[in-house]
């Protein structure tokens, strides 16, 4: 009777566990289901460069590096927003002349072995466009509300 007494406990322990770690796995895979670009953003950018994208994110007084305000990436540019170049940036895999050090990770490898059947080529190009699509998005506006031009398709 007494050995009853300390098993509910623990089995009420255990059911628990169960079901924060079950919580916890579903939060992380969410951006996955819905592989939108926003949601994207918030799980794997944010963090270094702010909700907004202007390199203010909470870890990013910590880094050697600041993150750059990646708002201004068609203002840099002429107003044109190179998304085969985010597109690489993003990626990682194959370094971009001018973009830097390797502060950033390598989302392409990270994407990659994510597991589960989503770390095909697809889904791993899927989530970068997200990405891109999701940056293009929040390019500062351009003199008269214009939003900016593409330069260049992402293959």
């Amino acid at each position: 009777m007494a050995a009853m007494k300390h098993v509910f406990p623990v089995m009420l322990l255990a059911a628990a566990g169960a079901a924060l770690s079950a919580t916890a796995q579903q939060t992380v895979e969410a951006p996955f289901v819905s592989e939108g670009g926003d949601a994207l953003f918030r799980t794997y950018c944010s963090s270094c460069h702010g909700r907004a994208g202007k390199g203010d994110g909470p870890i990013s007084q910590h880094l050697r590096t600041v993150p750059p305000d990646l708002t201004q990436f068609a203002a840099r540019a002429g107003g044109k927003f190179d998304e085969e170049k985010v597109f690489k940036i993003i990626d990682g895999r194959k370094p971009v002349s001018g973009h830097g050090g390797s502060d950033m990770p390598v989302w392409g490898d990270a994407f990659k072995q994510s597991g589960q059947g989503r770390g095909t080529d697809e889904a791993v190009k899927a989530r970068i466009v997200a990405l891109v699509e999701h940056l293009r998005a929040i390019q500062a506006q351009q003199a008269g509300g214009k939003p900016p031009q593409p330069a260049a398709p992402v293959r």
